[in-house]
Protein backbone atom coordinates (compact mmCIF):
# COMPACT_ATOMS: atom_id res chain seq x y z
CA UNK A 1 0.00 0.00 0.00
CA UNK A 2 2.82 2.38 0.95
CA UNK A 3 4.65 1.82 -2.35
CA UNK A 4 1.44 2.44 -4.34
CA UNK A 5 0.92 5.73 -2.52
CA UNK A 6 4.58 6.64 -3.11
CA UNK A 7 4.12 6.08 -6.84
CA UNK A 8 0.69 7.71 -7.15
CA UNK A 9 1.63 10.93 -5.39
CA UNK A 10 5.39 11.10 -6.19
CA UNK A 11 6.21 11.15 -2.50
CA UNK A 12 10.00 10.76 -2.80
CA UNK A 13 10.24 13.29 -5.62
CA UNK A 14 8.57 15.85 -3.35
CA UNK A 15 11.04 15.07 -0.52
CA UNK A 16 8.37 13.97 1.91
CA UNK A 17 7.09 10.71 3.40
CA UNK A 18 3.77 8.87 3.45
CA UNK A 19 3.58 9.32 7.23
CA UNK A 20 4.18 13.08 6.99
CA UNK A 21 1.48 13.43 4.33
CA UNK A 22 -1.04 11.38 6.34
CA UNK A 23 -0.40 13.48 9.45
CA UNK A 24 -0.64 16.69 7.39
CA UNK A 25 -3.96 15.57 5.89
CA UNK A 26 -5.33 14.65 9.31
CA UNK A 27 -4.21 18.02 10.69
CA UNK A 28 -5.94 19.88 7.84
CA UNK A 29 -9.08 17.89 8.50
CA UNK A 30 -9.06 18.55 12.24
CA UNK A 31 -8.77 22.30 11.69
CA UNK A 32 -11.51 22.45 9.05
CA UNK A 33 -13.93 19.79 10.37
CA UNK A 34 -16.04 22.52 11.99
CA UNK A 35 -17.43 23.30 8.51
CA UNK A 36 -19.48 20.07 8.66
CA UNK A 37 -21.57 21.38 11.53
CA UNK A 38 -21.46 25.11 10.73
CA UNK A 39 -22.19 25.22 6.99
CA UNK A 40 -25.59 23.57 7.35
CA UNK A 41 -26.57 26.05 10.06
CA UNK A 42 -25.74 29.01 7.78
CA UNK A 43 -27.45 27.57 4.67
CA UNK A 44 -30.49 26.81 6.81
CA UNK A 45 -31.01 30.59 7.12
CA UNK A 46 -31.79 30.67 3.39
CA UNK A 47 -34.47 28.01 3.83
CA UNK A 48 -32.41 24.93 3.01
CA UNK A 49 -33.02 21.88 5.25
CA UNK A 50 -30.25 21.61 7.87
CA UNK A 51 -29.51 17.88 7.73
CA UNK A 52 -29.54 17.86 3.92
CA UNK A 53 -27.20 20.88 3.86
CA UNK A 54 -24.88 19.08 6.30
CA UNK A 55 -24.84 15.98 4.11
CA UNK A 56 -24.08 17.97 0.95
CA UNK A 57 -21.30 19.81 2.80
CA UNK A 58 -19.56 16.48 3.41
CA UNK A 59 -20.19 15.20 -0.14
CA UNK A 60 -18.84 18.37 -1.76
CA UNK A 61 -15.83 18.50 0.58
CA UNK A 62 -14.98 14.90 -0.28
CA UNK A 63 -15.29 15.58 -4.03
CA UNK A 64 -13.26 18.79 -3.77
CA UNK A 65 -10.41 17.16 -1.87
CA UNK A 66 -10.37 14.20 -4.30
CA UNK A 67 -10.14 16.61 -7.24
CA UNK A 68 -7.19 18.31 -5.59
CA UNK A 69 -5.55 15.00 -4.75
CA UNK A 70 -6.03 13.06 -7.98
CA UNK A 71 -6.06 15.80 -10.63
CA UNK A 72 -3.81 18.49 -9.16
CA UNK A 73 -1.63 16.33 -6.85
CA UNK A 74 -1.91 19.33 -4.53
CA UNK A 75 -1.97 19.50 -0.70
CA UNK A 76 -4.67 22.20 -0.76
CA UNK A 77 -8.14 21.28 0.48
CA UNK A 78 -11.51 22.41 -0.86
CA UNK A 79 -14.57 22.93 1.35
CA UNK A 80 -17.61 25.23 1.31
CA UNK A 81 -16.07 28.57 2.31
CA UNK A 82 -17.27 30.41 5.37
CA UNK A 83 -17.27 33.76 3.55
CA UNK A 84 -18.83 32.17 0.50
CA UNK A 85 -21.73 30.61 2.40
CA UNK A 86 -22.46 33.97 4.00
CA UNK A 87 -22.29 35.63 0.55
CA UNK A 88 -24.68 32.96 -0.74
CA UNK A 89 -27.23 33.56 2.02
CA UNK A 90 -26.98 37.26 2.82
CA UNK A 91 -26.12 38.71 -0.62
CA UNK A 92 -27.65 36.35 -3.18
CA UNK A 93 -30.78 35.39 -1.21
CA UNK A 94 -31.48 38.16 1.29
CA UNK A 95 -30.07 41.19 -0.57
CA UNK A 96 -30.66 40.31 -4.25
CA UNK A 97 -33.91 38.47 -3.51
CA UNK A 98 -33.11 35.16 -5.20
CA UNK A 99 -34.58 31.92 -3.90
CA UNK A 100 -31.95 29.48 -2.67
CA UNK A 101 -32.69 27.36 -5.75
CA UNK A 102 -31.95 30.37 -8.01
CA UNK A 103 -28.83 31.08 -5.96
CA UNK A 104 -27.65 27.53 -6.70
CA UNK A 105 -28.10 28.27 -10.41
CA UNK A 106 -25.93 31.38 -9.94
CA UNK A 107 -23.28 29.21 -8.22
CA UNK A 108 -23.36 26.80 -11.17
CA UNK A 109 -22.94 29.56 -13.78
CA UNK A 110 -20.23 31.29 -11.74
CA UNK A 111 -18.48 27.92 -11.63
CA UNK A 112 -18.66 27.73 -15.44
CA UNK A 113 -17.07 31.20 -15.70
CA UNK A 114 -14.42 30.06 -13.20
CA UNK A 115 -13.73 26.90 -15.22
CA UNK A 116 -13.37 28.85 -18.48
CA UNK A 117 -10.76 30.99 -16.78
CA UNK A 118 -9.00 27.94 -15.33
CA UNK A 119 -8.85 25.67 -18.39
CA UNK A 120 -7.79 28.36 -20.85
CA UNK A 121 -4.62 30.42 -20.61
CA UNK A 122 -6.63 32.93 -18.58
CA UNK A 123 -5.46 31.66 -15.20
CA UNK A 124 -1.76 31.63 -16.13
CA UNK A 125 -2.09 35.02 -17.81
CA UNK A 126 -3.82 36.50 -14.75
CA UNK A 127 -1.23 35.07 -12.35
CA UNK A 128 1.65 36.46 -14.49
CA UNK A 129 -0.04 39.87 -14.75
CA UNK A 130 -0.32 40.30 -11.00
CA UNK A 131 2.66 42.17 -9.48
CA UNK A 132 4.86 40.24 -7.05
CA UNK A 133 4.08 42.75 -4.29
CA UNK A 134 0.37 41.94 -4.65
CA UNK A 135 0.97 38.18 -4.44
CA UNK A 136 3.10 38.61 -1.32
CA UNK A 137 0.47 40.93 0.15
CA UNK A 138 -2.21 38.28 -0.49
CA UNK A 139 -0.13 35.73 1.42
CA UNK A 140 0.55 38.09 4.32
CA UNK A 141 -3.05 39.33 4.36
CA UNK A 142 -4.42 35.80 4.48
CA UNK A 143 -1.98 35.20 7.33
CA UNK A 144 -3.47 38.13 9.25
CA UNK A 145 -6.97 36.89 8.39
CA UNK A 146 -6.17 33.40 9.72
CA UNK A 147 -4.55 34.85 12.84
CA UNK A 148 -7.56 37.08 13.52
CA UNK A 149 -9.84 34.09 12.97
CA UNK A 150 -7.81 32.16 15.55
CA UNK A 151 -7.79 34.99 18.08
CA UNK A 152 -11.54 35.53 17.67
CA UNK A 153 -12.52 31.86 17.75
CA UNK A 154 -10.18 31.28 20.67
CA UNK A 155 -11.91 33.92 22.77
CA UNK A 156 -8.84 36.14 23.09
CA UNK A 157 -10.28 38.94 20.94
CA UNK A 158 -13.96 39.70 21.60
CA UNK A 159 -16.56 42.19 20.37
CA UNK A 160 -16.74 45.64 21.95
CA UNK A 161 -19.49 48.20 21.53
CA UNK A 162 -17.10 51.10 21.84
CA UNK A 163 -14.05 49.87 19.92
CA UNK A 164 -15.53 47.05 17.79
CA UNK A 165 -12.98 44.56 19.16
CA UNK A 166 -11.03 44.32 22.38
CA UNK A 167 -8.92 41.94 24.44
CA UNK A 168 -10.93 39.47 26.48
CA UNK A 169 -10.33 38.74 30.14
CA UNK A 170 -7.52 36.21 29.91
CA UNK A 171 -8.94 34.36 32.92
CA UNK A 172 -11.96 33.45 30.79
CA UNK A 173 -11.87 29.66 30.29
CA UNK A 174 -12.03 29.96 26.48
CA UNK A 175 -9.15 32.46 26.31
CA UNK A 176 -7.21 30.50 28.93
CA UNK A 177 -7.60 27.26 26.99
CA UNK A 178 -6.32 28.99 23.85
CA UNK A 179 -3.29 30.41 25.66
CA UNK A 180 -2.38 27.13 27.38
CA UNK A 181 -2.79 25.20 24.12
CA UNK A 182 -0.64 27.77 22.33
CA UNK A 183 2.08 27.25 24.95
CA UNK A 184 2.01 23.53 24.09
CA UNK A 185 1.80 24.02 20.30
CA UNK A 186 4.68 26.49 19.86
CA UNK A 187 7.51 24.38 21.32
CA UNK A 188 6.20 21.25 19.60
CA UNK A 189 6.16 23.07 16.26
CA UNK A 190 9.57 24.71 16.75
CA UNK A 191 11.13 21.35 17.62
CA UNK A 192 9.66 19.87 14.41
CA UNK A 193 7.72 17.21 16.32
CA UNK A 194 5.75 15.12 13.82
CA UNK A 195 2.05 15.82 14.16
CA UNK A 196 2.69 18.81 16.43
CA UNK A 197 -0.55 20.57 15.48
CA UNK A 198 -2.59 17.40 15.87
CA UNK A 199 -1.09 16.77 19.31
CA UNK A 200 -1.86 20.37 20.29
CA UNK A 201 -5.52 20.07 19.21
CA UNK A 202 -5.97 16.88 21.25
CA UNK A 203 -4.20 18.44 24.25
CA UNK A 204 -6.32 21.58 23.91
CA UNK A 205 -9.50 19.51 23.96
CA UNK A 206 -8.29 17.91 27.20
CA UNK A 207 -7.51 21.32 28.72
CA UNK A 208 -10.90 22.60 27.61
CA UNK A 209 -12.58 19.63 29.27
CA UNK A 210 -10.78 20.39 32.55
CA UNK A 211 -11.84 24.05 32.34
CA UNK A 212 -15.45 23.13 31.61
CA UNK A 213 -15.83 24.42 28.04
CA UNK A 214 -16.31 21.03 26.36
CA UNK A 215 -19.91 19.97 25.92
CA UNK A 216 -20.04 16.16 26.09
CA UNK A 217 -23.85 16.09 25.75
CA UNK A 218 -23.50 15.99 21.94
CA UNK A 219 -22.13 12.44 22.24
CA UNK A 220 -25.58 11.10 23.12
CA UNK A 221 -26.95 11.14 19.58
CA UNK A 222 -24.98 9.94 16.52
CA UNK A 223 -28.01 9.52 14.27
CA UNK A 224 -28.35 11.29 10.92
CA UNK A 225 -31.10 11.14 8.34
CA UNK A 226 -30.51 11.15 4.56
CA UNK A 227 -34.20 11.51 3.74
CA UNK A 228 -34.19 15.24 2.96
CA UNK A 229 -31.17 15.34 0.64
CA UNK A 230 -33.37 14.88 -2.43
CA UNK A 231 -34.59 18.46 -1.90
CA UNK A 232 -31.12 19.81 -2.72
CA UNK A 233 -29.87 17.49 -5.45
CA UNK A 234 -30.19 19.21 -8.88
CA UNK A 235 -32.47 21.81 -7.26
CA UNK A 236 -30.92 24.73 -9.17
CA UNK A 237 -33.53 27.00 -10.73
CA UNK A 238 -32.82 29.18 -13.81
CA UNK A 239 -36.20 30.96 -13.76
CA UNK A 240 -34.54 34.25 -12.77
CA UNK A 241 -32.13 34.22 -15.72
CA UNK A 242 -33.89 37.16 -17.36
CA UNK A 243 -33.47 39.50 -14.37
CA UNK A 244 -30.71 41.98 -13.54
CA UNK A 245 -30.45 40.67 -9.98
CA UNK A 246 -29.67 37.15 -11.21
CA UNK A 247 -26.81 38.31 -13.42
CA UNK A 248 -25.57 40.66 -10.70
CA UNK A 249 -25.36 37.57 -8.49
CA UNK A 250 -23.46 35.58 -11.16
CA UNK A 251 -21.02 38.44 -11.82
CA UNK A 252 -20.36 39.22 -8.15
CA UNK A 253 -19.93 35.56 -7.27
CA UNK A 254 -17.58 34.98 -10.23
CA UNK A 255 -15.35 37.88 -9.13
CA UNK A 256 -15.25 36.65 -5.56
CA UNK A 257 -14.47 32.98 -6.24
CA UNK A 258 -11.93 33.52 -9.03
CA UNK A 259 -9.74 36.08 -7.30
CA UNK A 260 -10.23 34.81 -3.76
CA UNK A 261 -9.08 31.34 -4.77
CA UNK A 262 -6.29 32.62 -6.99
CA UNK A 263 -4.95 34.67 -4.09
CA UNK A 264 -5.26 31.81 -1.62
CA UNK A 265 -3.60 29.27 -3.93
CA UNK A 266 -0.73 31.49 -5.02
CA UNK A 267 -0.25 32.39 -1.37
CA UNK A 268 -0.23 28.88 0.07
CA UNK A 269 1.01 26.44 -2.58
CA UNK A 270 4.57 25.28 -1.76
CA UNK A 271 5.04 24.39 -5.46
CA UNK A 272 3.58 27.12 -7.69
CA UNK A 273 3.84 24.74 -10.69
CA UNK A 274 0.75 23.02 -9.28
CA UNK A 275 -1.31 26.22 -9.47
CA UNK A 276 -2.92 25.63 -12.88
CA UNK A 277 -4.32 22.18 -12.06
CA UNK A 278 -5.25 23.23 -8.52
CA UNK A 279 -7.19 26.15 -9.96
CA UNK A 280 -8.94 23.82 -12.41
CA UNK A 281 -9.87 21.41 -9.62
CA UNK A 282 -11.31 24.33 -7.67
CA UNK A 283 -13.44 25.44 -10.61
CA UNK A 284 -14.93 21.97 -11.12
CA UNK A 285 -15.71 21.77 -7.40
CA UNK A 286 -17.78 24.99 -7.64
CA UNK A 287 -19.78 23.59 -10.56
CA UNK A 288 -20.41 20.37 -8.60
CA UNK A 289 -21.56 22.43 -5.59
CA UNK A 290 -24.21 24.15 -7.71
CA UNK A 291 -25.44 20.80 -9.04
CA UNK A 292 -25.39 18.98 -5.70
CA UNK A 293 -27.01 21.81 -3.71
CA UNK A 294 -24.25 23.61 -1.82
CA UNK A 295 -22.75 27.08 -1.48
CA UNK A 296 -19.50 27.68 -3.42
CA UNK A 297 -16.39 25.62 -2.68
CA UNK A 298 -13.19 27.45 -1.82
CA UNK A 299 -9.52 26.79 -1.15
CA UNK A 300 -9.67 26.57 2.64
CA UNK A 301 -7.34 28.89 4.50
CA UNK A 302 -6.91 25.96 6.90
CA UNK A 303 -4.99 24.19 4.09
CA UNK A 304 -2.02 26.12 5.43
CA UNK A 305 -2.06 24.03 8.62
CA UNK A 306 -1.49 20.83 6.65
CA UNK A 307 1.21 22.48 4.55
CA UNK A 308 2.89 23.79 7.70
CA UNK A 309 2.79 20.20 9.00
CA UNK A 310 4.84 19.09 5.99
CA UNK A 311 2.11 18.34 3.42
CA UNK A 312 3.46 18.66 -0.11
CA UNK A 313 1.49 16.25 -2.29
CA UNK A 314 -2.02 15.14 -3.15
CA UNK A 315 -1.84 12.53 -0.40
CA UNK A 316 -2.47 15.34 2.08
CA UNK A 317 -5.76 16.38 0.42
CA UNK A 318 -6.61 12.72 -0.27
CA UNK A 319 -6.34 11.95 3.46
CA UNK A 320 -8.48 14.97 4.35
CA UNK A 321 -11.12 13.95 1.81
CA UNK A 322 -11.29 10.36 3.04
CA UNK A 323 -11.76 11.56 6.63
CA UNK A 324 -14.86 13.54 5.65
CA UNK A 325 -16.83 10.33 4.97
CA UNK A 326 -16.75 8.72 8.44
CA UNK A 327 -16.93 12.21 9.95
CA UNK A 328 -20.50 12.50 8.70
CA UNK A 329 -21.45 9.83 11.22
CA UNK A 330 -19.25 11.31 13.96
CA UNK A 331 -20.37 14.93 13.89
CA UNK A 332 -21.09 14.89 17.66
CA UNK A 333 -17.49 13.75 18.29
CA UNK A 334 -16.03 16.66 16.35
CA UNK A 335 -18.45 19.06 17.99
CA UNK A 336 -16.76 18.45 21.34
CA UNK A 337 -13.46 19.87 20.04
CA UNK A 338 -13.59 23.48 21.27
CA UNK A 339 -12.58 26.35 19.01
CA UNK A 340 -9.97 27.18 21.63
CA UNK A 341 -8.14 23.93 20.81
CA UNK A 342 -7.97 24.78 17.09
CA UNK A 343 -7.31 28.52 17.45
CA UNK A 344 -3.59 28.21 18.41
CA UNK A 345 -2.87 26.30 15.18
CA UNK A 346 -4.47 29.11 13.17
CA UNK A 347 -2.48 31.74 15.09
CA UNK A 348 0.84 29.99 14.38
CA UNK A 349 0.04 29.39 10.71
CA UNK A 350 -0.99 33.04 10.39
CA UNK A 351 2.49 34.04 11.54
CA UNK A 352 4.13 31.71 9.02
CA UNK A 353 2.14 33.22 6.14
CA UNK A 354 2.62 36.79 7.36
CA UNK A 355 6.38 36.42 6.93
CA UNK A 356 5.99 37.04 3.19
CA UNK A 357 5.60 40.72 4.12
CA UNK A 358 9.38 40.99 4.03
CA UNK A 359 9.25 40.52 0.22
CA UNK A 360 7.13 43.67 -0.27
CA UNK A 361 9.21 46.75 -1.32
CA UNK A 362 8.05 49.21 1.34
CA UNK A 363 10.52 51.81 0.08
CA UNK A 364 8.20 52.27 -2.93
CA UNK A 365 4.90 53.75 -1.75
CA UNK A 366 3.08 52.83 -4.99
CA UNK A 367 3.82 49.17 -4.18
CA UNK A 368 3.59 49.44 -0.40
CA UNK A 369 0.24 51.21 0.01
CA UNK A 370 -1.92 48.81 -2.07
CA UNK A 371 -0.23 45.89 -0.28
CA UNK A 372 -0.83 47.51 3.10
CA UNK A 373 -4.47 48.23 2.22
CA UNK A 374 -5.01 44.63 1.12
CA UNK A 375 -3.50 43.27 4.35
CA UNK A 376 -5.52 45.65 6.54
CA UNK A 377 -8.89 45.11 4.84
CA UNK A 378 -8.78 41.29 4.87
CA UNK A 379 -9.01 40.79 8.65
CA UNK A 380 -10.92 44.00 9.39
CA UNK A 381 -13.70 43.27 6.88
CA UNK A 382 -13.41 39.55 7.62
CA UNK A 383 -13.19 38.90 3.88
CA UNK A 384 -10.23 37.79 1.75
CA UNK A 385 -12.13 38.89 -1.37
CA UNK A 386 -12.68 42.45 -0.07
CA UNK A 387 -9.00 42.82 0.79
CA UNK A 388 -7.91 41.63 -2.65
CA UNK A 389 -10.42 44.02 -4.27
CA UNK A 390 -9.15 47.09 -2.38
CA UNK A 391 -5.53 46.26 -3.17
CA UNK A 392 -6.22 45.68 -6.86
CA UNK A 393 -8.14 48.95 -7.16
CA UNK A 394 -5.52 51.00 -5.31
CA UNK A 395 -2.52 49.64 -7.27
CA UNK A 396 -3.27 51.13 -10.73
CA UNK A 397 -4.60 54.36 -9.18
CA UNK A 398 -1.30 55.03 -7.37
CA UNK A 399 0.72 54.19 -10.48
CA UNK A 400 -1.46 56.55 -12.57
CA UNK A 401 -1.26 59.55 -10.23
CA UNK A 402 2.52 59.22 -9.97
CA UNK A 403 3.00 59.04 -13.75
CA UNK A 404 4.06 55.39 -13.73
CA UNK A 405 1.13 53.93 -15.66
CA UNK A 406 3.43 51.86 -17.91
CA UNK A 407 4.31 49.71 -14.89
CA UNK A 408 0.71 48.42 -14.80
CA UNK A 409 -0.46 45.72 -17.19
CA UNK A 410 -3.70 46.15 -19.13
CA UNK A 411 -4.99 43.14 -17.17
CA UNK A 412 -4.56 44.98 -13.86
CA UNK A 413 -6.59 47.93 -15.15
CA UNK A 414 -9.35 45.55 -16.28
CA UNK A 415 -9.34 43.69 -12.93
CA UNK A 416 -9.50 47.01 -11.03
CA UNK A 417 -12.47 48.12 -13.16
CA UNK A 418 -14.37 44.90 -12.51
CA UNK A 419 -13.68 45.08 -8.78
CA UNK A 420 -15.05 48.63 -8.76
CA UNK A 421 -18.11 47.32 -10.57
CA UNK A 422 -18.34 44.53 -8.00
CA UNK A 423 -18.50 47.07 -5.16
CA UNK A 424 -20.97 49.29 -7.01
CA UNK A 425 -23.35 46.42 -7.79
CA UNK A 426 -22.95 45.05 -4.27
CA UNK A 427 -24.11 48.37 -2.79
CA UNK A 428 -27.25 48.64 -4.92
Amino acid sequence: MGSRLQKMFHIEKENTTVRTELVAGTTSFMTVAYIIAVNGAILQLAGMPYEAATIVTVICSFIGCMLMALWAKSPLILVPGMGDNAFFVFTLVFSLGLTWQQALAAVFLAGIVFMLTAVTKGADYLSRSIPTSMINAMTAGIGLFIAFLGLKNGGIIVASEGTFVTLAKLSDPYALTTILTLLIAIPLFMRNVKGSFLIAIIAGTGIGALLGIVDFSTLRDFSISFNGYGELFLALDFSGIGTLNFWTAVFSLSMVIIFQNMGAQLGMLPDKAKFRRSFQANSVSVISAGLLGCSPMTTAAESATGIASGGRTGLTSFTTGILFIPALFMIPLFKIIPNSAIAPVLIIVGCLMFQSIKEIPFNDFTEAFPAYLMMAIMPLSFSIANGIAFGFIAYPILKLVTGRRKEVSITMYVIAFFFLLYFILGSI
